[in-house]
């Protein structure tokens, strides 16, 4: 079996690690010896409300995506097809794209950290309900209860960010962003290292325990929002809904990000068969490894917030497509070593595209910000729905290559509805940061 190549120097990989790490650790050490209360200081505040959005992301991302390394592994475990198997994952970004407007609706009406804390309590326990899956049907299922939640962190949190950082949301979105990250390298990677030397249920005993500990900390550190004004009835909620669904520049951003997640599932999903077949032959850990690649996103992502902030929605957006269109390029290469840093550039890429599309979604509403973000998460999980299908037929009739030539074709669909979307959006420039609780 060929070792796993990465397209950074050996040391690069742990001193990324423990950056990330050693950030995380001075912000959970301030939040341990200063909790939050009424008497904390805007800028505790401040970091409490960066490290809690970041850990939510990651807890929620360690279980979206976690079965894409395990691919291959369940086709020969359960007999099944490669469409089949990969229900594995599209049935949560199904059930997102289901459920997000309501999560959205009922944010709108009952405040943002009463669903996101629940939310995360919900997937920590069906993640782990998980583990007890005996075939590949009540997988299936239970992946699909373990997306049921995810709305009520990603599309709220975008809403948070966008209230509460005013004038820095490009930033504080994109550290969100980068939690996300690192919470989908962290799960698949934990995937095929405990399936690979162990029993793959233990993958979702582990998350699950990761996803308890994640929403402890978050009820304790995330503040109270300071801005949201609540909609008062359910129905001025569905009208203002109704008229995002009717802005042609939300709704460019809205298909923006469908194109954007059926790209990132696709490549990911159908690069584990690429990768799993000869010449390559790599194993479930080694498919894994493959997702150290995400750990550049947490990178780039902050990079990205700024760039964001300073150069528009336009820039960042060409930015973006320029650096994916390459990446799907050099993964048409017979070196695992080229196609690993194809990998990293596609995906560096598509996680810029998401952090400008996040941020715009809230610049473009200006009011209703989650059902706005409902909406939008609703768009882009559908397209990660597609994205597990779709390539299927390419798969089959024309391998890895027609799988590129579709993905490129979305590129070229993201950049059109982003410069759509994005025309005479104002560069944020002054900053605002959250002072106070509110009871919310």
């Amino acid at each position: 079996m060929p070792t796993v190549w990465l397209p950074f120097p050996p040391l690069t990989i742990p001193q990324t690690v423990c950056t990330f790490g050693s950030r995380m650790a001075k912000l959970v050490m301030n939040a341990a010896v200063n909790p939050p209360g009424p008497a904390t200081r805007p800028e505790k505040s401040y970091d409490l409300a960066i490290a809690a959005a970041v850990i939510a992301g990651a807890c929620t991302f360690l279980n979206v995506y976690c079965t894409q390394p395990l691919l291959p592994f369940f086709q020969q475990v359960f007999h099944a097809s490669e469409i089949a198997v990969s229900l594995t994952v599209g049935a949560v970004t199904l059930s997102v794209a289901i459920t997000a407007p309501v999560i959205g609706l009922l944010a709108e009406t009952f405040g943002r950290k009463k669903v996101i804390v629940p939310a995360l309590f919900a997937m920590a326990i069906s993640t782990l309900l998980a583990a007890t899956a005996q075939s590949l049907h009540a997988l299936i299922l239970w992946r699909f209860v373990q997306g049921l939640f995810v709305p009520g962190v990603i599309a709220v949190m975008m809403a948070y960010i966008n209230e509460e950082f005013t004038g820095r949301a490009g930033t504080v979105m994109a550290a969100y962003v980068a939690g996300t990250v690192f919470g989908g390298f962290l799960g698949r990677f934990l995937a095929g290292l405990i399936a690979t030397h162990g029993n793959w249920r233990a993958t979702f005993a582990v998350l699950g325990a990761l996803d308890l500990l994640g929403a402890l900390l978050v009820r304790r550190w995330l503040p109270l929002a300071v801005h949201f004004v609540p909609a008062g009835h359910v129905f001025k909620s569905l009208r203002d809904a109704w008229g995002h669904l009717r802005n042609p520049r939300l709704l460019a951003i809205y298909g923006m990000g469908f194109a954007v997640l059926f790209s990132l599932v696709g490549v990911f999903t159908y690069s584990n068969f690429h990768l799993a077949q000869p010449p390559f032959g790599l194993s479930p850990a080694g498919l894994g490894s493959v997702f150290f690649v995400y750990l550049l996103g947490c990178v780039v992502t902050p990079l990205s917030g700024r760039f964001l902030d300073r150069h528009g929605f336009r820039r960042t957006t060409l930015l973006s497509v320029g650096m994916s269109l390459c990446g799907l390029g050099l993964t048409l290469a017979p070196s695992l070593p080229i196609i690993i840093a194809g990998l990293a550039l596609f995906s560096s890429g598509i996680f810029v595209a998401q952090t400008s599309a996040t941020v715009l979604t809230g610049r473009i509403a200006g009011r209703a910000r989650s059902a706005a973000a409902g909406l939008y998460v609703t768009f882009y999980y559908a397209g990660g729905s597609v994205g597990t299908a779709v390539p299927a037929w390419f798969w089959v009739h024309g391998g890895w290559p027609a799988c590129i030539g579709l993905f490129a074709i979305a590129s070229a669909v993201i950049l059109a509805l982003g410069w759509t979307g994005g025309r005479s959006v104002p560069v944020a420039t002054a900053p605002a940061t959250p002072t106070r609780n509110s009871g919310v």
